[in-house]
């Protein structure tokens, strides 16, 4: 069979020549991440887990969603069960309560925004944080919500500060962070190999 006169286009050509045709996007990685530890230990200084740079509209939540929501996955070697599960659920519900004041609150008669969200995990304890420049809050002046009115005022607070550890500081930026820990409970199969491991003790000691 004949060679061809000239080498094929290359998929990776092709691919350089639509990526010069495309938008750039800002990316910003750092190495650190200084935040205090879950114990209240002095400082420590972790490598940056995820960091993404979003726009404050609402079509980027589920972006930000499904960044934190595979997060919950590295606090534990086994993100099973109905106890992560729930875990999983209540970061994820904050997370998308933030999100959505800062969109519809923080931003609210703008065109432009932006959120940096950051994403830090150790084993056991997940803690996020978002940036935003738009207008700031005091939660201790949000009331609690009426719930048997079925209000919308103060409900995403109240979800936020009944999930997760909750801190917020006004300024320029904006900075709120939320962090929650979780507790791993003894799988069926560790707990049964426990309980015979004690046995045997027991017999060996009569």
């Amino acid at each position: 069979m004949p060679r061809p006169k000239s080498e094929p286009t290359t998929s990776t050509n092709l691919l350089a020549t639509r990526t010069e045709r495309t938008t750039p996007v800002r990316y910003t990685e750092t190495s650190t991440f200084r935040y205090p530890t879950v114990d209240g230990s002095p400082l420590d200084e972790a490598p940056a887990l995820i960091r993404l740079q979003l726009l404050g509209i609402l079509e980027h939540r589920d972006v930000a969603l499904r960044a934190v929501s595979t997060a919950c996955k590295l606090v534990t070697p086994r993100p099973l069960g109905p106890a992560w599960n729930e875990f999983q659920m209540q970061v994820v519900s904050a997370v998308g309560e933030a999100f959505n004041n800062i969109v519809l609150h923080g931003y609210e008669g703008r065109k432009e925004g932006s959120i940096d969200l950051r994403i830090q995990t150790h084993r056991g304890h997940i803690r996020i944080e978002l940036r935003d420049w738009g207008s700031g809050f005091d939660p201790t002046e949000v009331p609690a919500p009426a719930f048997d009115t079925l209000p919308e005022s103060g409900l995403g607070l109240f979800i936020m500060q009944s999930f997760m550890e909750m801190a917020y500081r006004s300024g320029r930026p904006n900075l709120l962070t939320l962090s929650k820990r979780y507790v791993e409970r003894p799988t069926a199969s560790s707990a049964t190999g426990s309980s015979t491991s004690s046995t045997k003790k027991a017999g060996g000691a009569t």
